[in-house]
């Protein structure tokens, strides 16, 4: 997400900072290059009018212009103002205050992934609130939409209403909030039927299962690929149901991000989650600050921090040092390790959150890194038998054919993973005798340097 335009902003501030004094000239040449980027972003021309205007106002005046550094000024400015158009500060899920069982309603149109995005929310709410949740599928018009509920919620972990054919949503909603309250339930979200913000029939459906269910969220589904139409999608809503959230998806294949950037300023309602997957873990909270940081290329370490930690368990990280200081990595080991990185959204992913990304990815397509590398070497793993995987010196010319053809890769590819599992082993080994330090002093070729 905000691929390009992170791109086209960091030129702008690379050229900035190059700058040792700024006038009011360069202020004005760098801010419509800003207001370029943001257009061609999808962001709504209100949005980015205010949104121009407010750093200009900071950005001409004396003691920025003036500044040691007055390009690094301007860029935190910049910074500032995304954070606020974005909405401040993170906006939680409101259930804390709520008596038991809270209900979330979720409303949006048809096939922006309301019921997937439900599911997502149940098992979150699960896992990182530790919630005792029950779904209910309200959409009694698309075909199998109940049963599909049903299936996400046993994926997931959750509990799922009974299906009662027959039933209207109002009565729905009143069955679900009754069996909460009867079951111990902490939340219970209502999936509604998707619906065109222009039909009466289904916005007034949707008014009296608030009306009946008296939500403590009601959140809005709304799709990323959609742009500017997502924008007037949340306005239509909020007018008629009240909004007191969005939940954003398909944000992992949205480039340029301008209806994250315009939602909250032309509707006043927060984003509180994205989807950034297709998986039921690949939901977030949404930060304004953490997101406005990687659109300026500084990186989002503490969600970095965070995906390690959830996805990385410490007793079987230790496990591995002490088994790869003996020398013992195998095939194992690294299929776990690939494993962790996809966990944490893949290689390109993890760039998305180290600072400097938009110079590292043009550096990395300049040098034609292929990112789909820890692809093959899983499909390479996968090809293989427990017992080469065990021990990998088993492996002569005929297995690595087999295996190479197995993986849809060649025996060189086959070679080249060997040889780096036994580079791993052999550093790894050397680390366990020398200690840290005394690996730093000693050097090793091609990996760290003498000292």
């Amino acid at each position: 997400m905000f691929d390009s335009l992170s791109g086209r902003l960091g030129g702008v501030f690379e050229a900035l900072t190059r700058r040792g004094a700024l006038s009011e000239a360069d202020v004005d040449s760098a801010l419509r290059d800003v207001r370029i980027a943001l257009l061609e972003a999808d962001v709504a021309l209100p949005v980015v009018k205010d949104f121009v205007a407010g750093v200009r106002e900071k950005a001409v005046g004396a003691d920025v212009l003036k500044s040691v550094a007055p390009g690094q000024q301007v860029i935190k400015i910049v910074s500032d103002h995304l954070v606020e158009m974005l909405g401040g500060e993170t906006a939680e899920i409101a259930i804390a205050a709520a008596s038991p069982p809270a209900a979330v309603l979720v409303v949006g149109l048809q096939g922006s992934g309301k019921t997937t995005t439900t599911a997502k929310l149940g098992r979150y709410l699960r896992v990182s609130h530790r919630k005792r949740v029950l779904m209910a599928s309200l959409d009694t018009r698309r075909p199998a939409a109940m049963e599909q509920l049903v299936v996400l919620g046993m994926q997931a972990e959750v509990d799922v209403l009974p299906i009662e054919f027959g039933q209207g949503a109002v009565a729905i909603a009143k069955r679900a909030m009754k069996a909460g309250a009867q079951e111990g339930h902490d939340v219970v979200l209502l999936d509604t039927a998707g619906r065109l913000h222009v039909d009466d029939e289904l916005m007034a459906e949707c008014a009296a299962v608030r009306d009946a269910a008296g939500p403590a969220e009601t959140l809005l589904v709304a799709d990323a690929l959609t742009g500017q139409d997502a924008v007037n999608v949340a306005g239509a809503f909020h007018e008629r149901i009240g909004l007191t959230g969005i939940a954003l998806t398909r944000v992992d294949g949205d480039g340029r991000g301008g209806a994250a950037l315009s939602m909250r300023a032309v509707t006043g309602c927060p984003i509180k989650l994205i989807g950034v997957g297709e998986k039921l873990d690949a939901i977030e909270p949404f930060h304004p600050d953490r997101i406005a940081s990687r659109i300026l290329g500084m990186g989002d370490v503490v969600s970095l921090v965070e995906k390690a930690q959830e996805t990385i368990e410490q007793e079987e990280a230790e496990r591995l040092v002490r088994k790869a200081k003996k020398g013992g990595f195998d095939m194992n080991d690294l299929a776990q390790q690939l494993q962790q990185v996809r966990k944490m959204g893949g290689m390109e992913g993890l760039l998305g959150m180290l600072p400097g990304v938009g110079k590292v990815k043009r550096q990395l397509a300049e040098a034609n890194l292929d990112l789909s590398l820890l692809d093959r070497q899983q499909a390479i793993i996968n090809s293989m038998t427990p017992l080469e995987r065990r021990n990998p010196k088993l492996l002569n010319s005929s297995r690595k054919r087999r295996i190479a053809g197995g993986s849809g890769t060649s025996v060189q590819d086959v070679n080249r993973l060997l040889k780096q599992v036994k580079q791993m082993n052999i550093m790894m080994k050397r680390a366990g005798k020398l200690g840290e330090k005394g690996l730093m002093r000693a050097g090793m070729p091609g990996l760290i340097p003498p000292r």
